[in-house]
């Protein structure tokens, strides 16, 4: 029986076959564990999104597949619970990884500029809301075309009117 359980431990090391779907069994090959536990891992990580086919068999992506060994990882390696390793998971959704976004070092002199341009921005956007809410200027001379206008719609009732 010894010999059997180092043997998954050497398979769970192999590298994943590049294939669209894995069957429960492949993958419970691949990582060394049964297919009850993979069963109970679907159930408490919202994370393995498992697709089943017409006939009910699980299908099991790369993506799955690696995340199962991560599980795996996380629960017999690192000692982690079940609660522990969900927490792992929720802390990496909630903080975008630092690694994926480089950031742009800011020189001293071009924090200085660019607030100097958000400040004139500011301005720039007020004297705008000011033209923008000042009351439209009045006309003393109407057009011949605007007075007939005027005129047809007060004799007219219009749609409204009635």
């Amino acid at each position: 029986m010894a010999k059997h359980a180092s043997q998954r431990q050497d398979d769970s090391n192999s590298p994943i076959p590049d294939k669209l779907y894995f069957r429960i069994g492949e993958v419970a090959k691949l990582c060394g564990i049964e297919a009850y536990v993979l069963r109970f891992w679907e159930s408490e990580f919202s994370q393995l999104r498992i697709n089943k086919s017409g006939t009910g068999q699980r299908l099991y992506r790369k993506r799955d597949v690696e995340l199962v060994l991560r599980i795996k990882r996380l629960l017999y390696s690192e000692g982690y619970t079940i609660a522990g390793a969900r927490q792992v998971f929720a802390s990496e959704v909630k903080e975008p990884r630092k690694k994926d976004q480089a950031e742009l070092p800011l020189k001293q002199g071009r924090e200085e500029t660019a607030e100097a341009k958000l400040i004139k921005l500011r301005s720039e956007l007020k004297e705008i809301l000011g033209m923008l809410s000042a009351p439209p200027a009045k006309t003393s001379r109407l057009t011949a075309s605007s007075r007939e206008t005027r005129s047809q719609r007060k004799s007219d009732p219009g749609l409204f009117d009635r």
